[in-house]
């Protein structure tokens, strides 16, 4: 059995996990290491790309980076999310606003170090991220447009340096950004009805508060439907093998995405929409390997 000083012990673990986000992270490492093995360096060895300690230091920097980003939020969001998500705070205030800063400056200074493992652009890179992290939390993100397309930039960022790290810029890896950004992009104007009371009481001026609920419905179905154009770009034009199933799946997905959101009058409903475009991007992650299913075998069979 535990006692309480270890029990207190695992609570303020659990908070610290909670405020990072760790399982959003830990989608994204591993949606890092996918995209290199499957798309931007499906050439190379499984030993080769697994064990580079280059892309290593470029993953753990953007880990980093985007554990801290997650704690700077938190800590300008805390009385709106005392609204948002009360029982969610109640857990995250284990943590108190001294320890949330240590923690972001020692993650960002983690991320800069781990960049300079690689070269001085990367450390100019994660650099210039950890600042547009903090100005985005800071001023931009309550603002309407601005804070929402912020948002889906940075969310995105991390991948392009690996991008650019592997100088591989084939056409098929914007048109699966864009399929990104644009689902990101859904995901930040739902959580913005989902927060929609807090963000009234705290004066942000989003696009639900600025516009109403219904301009941001519609704005929500002109981005899903958008989805198609790079959806048939994939289908069509390039090589992605099973990972077909998946944006068939999306399109129907999306589809039903549209049919509840025009449905929904409460916060749970958003909540229902805010999991289905989670649910979509975290399939998509584990899709990837879809792509050249010969290339799997090859390489674990």
């Amino acid at each position: 059995m535990l006692n309480r000083k270890q029990k207190y012990f695992l609570l303020k673990f659990f908070s610290l996990f909670s405020i990072v986000r760790g399982y959003n992270i830990l989608v994204i490492v591993l949606a890092q290491y996918l995209t290199s093995i499957y798309i931007l360096a499906p050439q190379l060895p499984l030993k080769k790309v697994l064990f580079d300690l280059n892309l290593l230091m470029l993953v753990l920097a953007s880990a980093s980076a985007i554990a801290g980003g997650y704690i700077i939020n938190s800590f300008y969001d805390s009385e709106k999310d005392v609204i948002n998500r009360p029982h969610k705070t109640m857990l995250d205030k284990l943590v108190s606003q001294q320890t949330k800063l240590n923690g972001y400056f020692v993650l960002n200074f983690l991320s800069v170090i781990f960049a300079s493992y690689v070269s001085f652009r990367a450390v100019l890179f994660f650099s210039i991220y950890i600042f547009a992290i903090w100005f985005y939390s800071h001023k931009l993100k309550k603002y309407a447009f601005i804070g929402n397309i912020t948002a889906a930039i940075l969310a995105v960022i991390p991948f392009f340096a690996v991008f650019i790290y592997y100088r591989n810029f084939d056409v098929v890896i914007f048109v699966h950004a864009t399929f990104l950004f644009l689902l990101i992009s859904m995901r930040e104007l739902t959580k913005d009805l989902e927060n929609l009371k807090g963000d009234l009481a705290q004066g942000y001026r989003t696009i639900p508060v600025v516009y109403g609920e219904t301009l941001s419905k519609r704005m929500l179905t002109i981005l899903s439907i958008a989805t198609l154009v790079p959806i048939i770009l994939l289908l069509t034009k390039f090589k992605i093998g099973y990972m077909n199933f998946f944006f068939f799946g999306s399109i129907i997905g999306l589809a039903l995405f549209d049919f509840i959101l025009w449905n929904s009058a409460r916060k749970i409903h958003y909540i229902i929409l805010h999991n289905i475009l989670k649910l979509i991007i975290v399939i998509g992650v584990f899709s990837i390997v879809l792509i050249d299913v010969s290339l799997v075998l090859k390489r674990f069979g």
